[in-house]
């Protein structure tokens, strides 16, 4: 019997993927850490552990939820980066570690796109603009005339320098001209405390940071940096409502996985992931928290992802934000 070339090349290449395949069709023999890059306790991390509940169920392993806080998300994202790429190790990542993080890190240690391969896009976090309740505006029109007045006398808040609650801020001054003088914090509560206080003027914060304060009354949204109302806060227009149609910021959230995992591995995680996330119960648990879904599967995410970096790797070169 004669072996041709070709045969010969087919049987090569059946040695070469055959464990791959078999690995796939195994998997998962093992529980799977999610990493989620953050402290334990914040919406993100919330989100993190209603899917992780529902995919130990689905998938017969147990996913375990991994909290690796620091140097805003990168300790975390860059230790699933460099590690093993086999489906057992995840991370929930955003637009600041897997987008900004590559501008305002000197050494992040990971590419966002070229070591990681997406699972699924969940949605975003909204921002709304939120006031002490004595500042004199009552809507956007009257804070921009009130800035614009004395240039650099407002101040305003964020979660830190690069934060998403400081480059909406530098996108929205950028847009309508104004100046307003940052005043960083480490993380949302202080910021609302100080808001509340009446020392801290405005903030462009994510709303799940400022929904309970809004509906209790001890500050006041002005608008929603994003093109539709949110549903759990009806009551507040869009940015885009009051004119300003070029000031859109949301804080994406998706998963990841390092990029060498095996396609097959890939799909089977993504079709999970987008199956739990359609689940009324996990959806309703989601949404209560003020965050957006909007699933996107990984070839619909790719293009966005791409997209939202190159937006925000030009908003922070004009706001002239420095790498640390």
């Amino acid at each position: 019997m004669s072996i041709t070339r070709r045969s010969t090349l087919g049987l090569v290449a059946g040695a070469v993927f055959a464990p791959a395949i078999a690995r796939a069709q195994s998997f998962p023999t093992k529980p799977i850490s999610l990493v989620v890059p953050y402290p334990a306790g914040g919406p993100t991390d919330a989100i993190a552990r209603f899917v992780a509940q529902d995919l130990s169920t689905s998938i017969g392993q147990n996913v375990l939820v991994e909290n690796r806080a620091g140097a805003s998300g990168a300790v975390g994202t860059r230790a699933v980066a460099h590690g093993a790429a086999d489906g057992y190790t995840i991370v929930f990542g955003n637009n600041q570690t897997h987008g900004n993080n590559m501008f305002l890190l000197k050494e992040p240690g990971y590419d966002a796109v070229k070591d990681f391969a997406p699972l699924a896009g969940v949605g975003a976090f909204e921002h709304a603009f939120v006031v002490r309740n004595d500042l004199p505006a009552k809507n956007i029109s009257e804070l921009i005339a009130l800035a614009k007045a004395d240039p650099e006398k407002l101040n305003y808040g964020s979660t830190g320098i690069g934060s998403g609650s400081h480059l909406a801020m530098e996108l929205f001054m950028q847009r309508t001209g104004i100046k307003m003088t940052h005043v960083p914090f480490r993380g949302a509560a202080p910021l609302v405390q100080e808001i509340i206080g009446g020392r801290i003027d405005i903030a462009n914060s994510t709303l799940p940071s400022v929904l309970e304060q809004i509906n209790a009354g001890s500050l006041r949204a002005l608008a929603i940096a994003s093109p539709e109302r949110n549903p759990y806060a009806k009551q507040i227009p869009t940015l885009r409502e009051q004119g300003v149609t070029n000031a859109d910021a949301d804080s994406w959230a998706a998963f990841f996985a390092p990029v060498a995992t095996p396609q097959p591995i890939l799909d089977q995680l993504s079709k999970a992931i987008i199956a739990s996330l359609a689940k009324p119960e996990i959806t309703k648990s989601i949404l209560n928290l003020g965050f957006t879904l909007k699933v996107r599967d990984p070839a619909a995410f790719k293009p966005y992802h791409l997209q939202e970096i190159a937006t925000w790797k030009q908003i922070i070169a004009d706001a002239g934000v420095k790498a640390e």
